[in-house]
């Protein structure tokens, strides 16, 4: 987006330093990476990133501190993923921004979603090092927040996650992580932090404990990385060796209720510049919420509540898509007022979109932390990369920003 970095590193783009990309990606992480990774980083101006960052902590605090939002916000959290014992904030929060423009012509983000739910922390940042390295682009290019550099960015990870805890009872448990395309992910977060990935089906409840299985050894779990998504169980007809409602002695790392509390059921509450109008379906049926809507079903997105990598999503919903959905589901479903995303970056393949996420962390007794940003090209109706595979110059990339105190020129491409 901001020059001279985006020319700059078309010109110098070659296909060998992108194969040799990807062989580093695949030989750091540990593993063969199965989703498609960007041709190039994105060069976004400082100011925009700080704005989103700003714009994901008041959209953050505008829901936790409202105490209706939070009684309301209960009835979201189906009775039998109920845990007990749930922390007072979340311990990660992501916020997706795509970029449109106002009025006057500027750039400015808008709300996609926002999830209180773990991202790739941990592959992340090695995708945004290497992008630097391999491409030879400026050193002084950050991609963390607030000055950190890695190791405090791991450090505060390890606050979050493992604790006061012996990292060999902390694991990150999942569904068959093996299977996983965000294994890299989990491989990464293995070797900062020294915690298991394990099974979440293969986990073994004694009494009120649950324990992994190592070897020969049973070894009892203090503190979960949760990484389970719930509509995976449910769509896959998976039972666990525990249900989430026992009175469990674990601690979560991401209670698994704040999945439910800040997701697409939010939306509508949030009243907020970047956040796009909104309504549930069964207050559309009500008659409540039409006006919010902007007239004519092309500029309407129908979206389940609790689905993730887009799964579920519709574009220009018809009436029969409304319909089908029994009434005593509807308040699981949205209508929300389209965003559509302005191709702002130039690559060979032509003006391409993203989609920004702003990855945060809240550790026990701190405040809610920027930490780094990921970023989703594409040139299609959707952003995530299952849905650009067979495309180049689009899919999973990282958003490099200049230093405060290095001038750039601002022109955006």
């Amino acid at each position: 987006m901001i020059e001279p970095f985006r020319s700059d590193f078309n010109a110098r783009f070659t296909q060998e330093k992108y194969a040799e990309l990807l062989r580093r990606m695949d030989e750091k992480t540990g593993t063969r990476i199965d989703f498609r990774i960007a041709e190039t980083p994105c060069f976004f101006p400082r100011e925009l990133m700080e704005e989103m960052v700003r714009a994901g902590v008041e959209l953050t605090h505008q829901l936790l501190d409202n105490p209706e939002y939070m009684r309301e916000s209960t009835a979201a959290i189906p009775e039998e993923f109920r845990v007990p014992h749930e922390d007072a904030h979340p311990h990660f929060m992501t916020v997706d921004f795509g970029l449109v423009r106002d009025a006057a012509g500027v750039l400015k983000p808008k709300l996609v979603e926002m999830q209180a739910f773990p991202s790739i922390f941990g592959y992340q940042p090695l995708l945004s090092r290497e992008y630097i390295d391999v491409f030879g682009l400026d050193p002084a290019l950050e991609y963390f927040f607030g000055g950190m550099d890695e190791a405090a960015y791991w450090a505060r990870m390890r606050d979050v996650i493992v604790g006061q805890h012996d990292p060999e009872n902390v694991v990150l448990a999942e569904v068959d992580p093996l299977a996983q395309k965000t294994l890299p992910d989990f491989l990464m977060h293995e070797r900062h932090l020294g915690i298991k990935t394990v099974n979440v089906t293969q986990l073994v409840k004694q009494g009120n404990k649950l324990h992994y299985i190592d070897g020969e050894r049973l070894v009892p779990i203090d503190r979960i990385y949760n990484r389970v998504i719930v509509d995976e169980l449910e769509r896959k007809g998976i039972r666990l060796p525990f249900d989430y409602r026992d009175e469990l002695a674990v601690e979560w790392a991401g209670h698994p209720n704040w999945y439910f509390r800040v997701s697409k059921f939010s939306i509508p509450h949030l009243d907020h510049p970047t956040v796009p109008a909104a309504v549930f379906l069964d207050d559309w049926y009500a008659g409540q919420g039409r006006d919010r809507l902007p007239e004519g079903r092309e500029h309407w997105v129908f979206k389940p509540l609790y689905s993730f990598a887009g799964k579920g999503i519709q574009f220009a919903p018809s009436d029969a898509d409304l319909a089908s959905i029994p009434a005593n589901q509807r308040h699981g479903y949205l209508l929300q007022e389209r965003v559509r995303f302005e191709p702002v970056i130039a690559t060979p393949e032509g003006m391409t979109q993203a989609e920004i996420r702003i990855l945060y962390v809240w550790p026990d007794g701190g405040a809610l932390t920027p930490m780094t940003s990921l970023v989703r090209m594409g040139r299609g109706l959707m952003m995530g990369v299952d849905h650009n595979r067979d495309r180049t110059w689009v899919g999973g990339s990282a958003g490099l920003f200049p230093q405060r105190d290095v001038p750039t020129g601002t022109d955006l491409q």
